[in-house]
């Protein structure tokens, strides 16, 4: 059993949530964990890249994140920085420089985002107790 369905009975049993809600809860995570779709060459499809940030045993905060971004809105935004002006482009690049993110916009391709994004697998990250951060792909 996983995690999210564990945490759904627990509510369930504390009375957090009515049989209704939990049967709900369920239903939508049982279409996220469906056995992935593959390609000819027996590779995952990816449909969505996800995002989910969770508070830690130390944070003050008790907010959650949840973010599902779709493949295609991503794949359109590396074609929207085909726009870029050939000219602005190196005010971009130097822009993403600053904030920590060294890339050459001119330079990525479409293979690129899919090798980056598919090898994420499930990726966990704990910040300092506060904060979980889990990058996945589904």
């Amino acid at each position: 059993m996983n995690e999210e369905k564990r945490k759904v009975l627990e509510m369930l049993s504390q009375g957090k949530i009515t049989v209704e809600e939990a049967d709900k809860l369920l239903a939508a995570l049982g279409e996220s964990t469906a056995e992935p779709e593959l390609d000819a060459a027996g590779k995952r499809v990816w449909k969505y890249l996800r995002v989910q940030v969770e508070p830690g045993p130390g944070s003050e905060s008790r907010e959650k994140v949840n973010v599902r971004v779709p493949r295609k809105l991503i794949q359109a935004g590396l074609k929207f920085a085909a726009f870029i002006p050939q000219h602005a482009q190196g005010q971009v690049n130097q822009a993403l420089k600053e904030k920590g993110i060294n890339v050459d916009l001119a330079k990525i391709t479409p293979q690129d985002l899919e090798d980056i994004i598919s090898n994420l697998d499930d990726m966990t990250v704990e910040v300092d107790g506060a904060e979980k951060v889990r990058v996945f792909c589904e």
